[in-house]
């Protein structure tokens, strides 16, 4: 079971349709650890820690998102494992 973390920027309508909820409850479904937070420029960010495997499992449904979501990009950044995370929260 490898450890990681990564980085997400994801693009498309994603802001005003639960999609940070949607992720927050994706994440914590699968017990991993983070955070998912509005950017001003309409973007969603999220950073992930746990089993790698489980981490991609999120990445492929943020990419569906909630109804309402269309997404049209990810960026995704993959990082050290830290090991910093508690829980998994909507930052604000």
């Amino acid at each position: 079971m490898e450890k990681a973390r990564a980085h997400l920027y994801i693009d498309g309508r994603v802001q005003g349709v639960f999609y940070r909820y949607f992720t927050r409850e994706l994440a914590e479904s699968l017990g991993l650890k983070g955070w998912v937070r509005n950017l001003r420029d309409g973007r969603v960010e999220v950073l992930l820690e746990g089993e790698k495997g489980l981490i991609e499992k999120v990445i492929k449904g943020c990419y569906t998102g909630p109804p309402g979501a269309r997404v049209s990009n990810i960026e995704v950044t993959w990082e050290t494992f830290i090991g910093d995370q508690e829980g998994f929260s909507i930052r604000y």
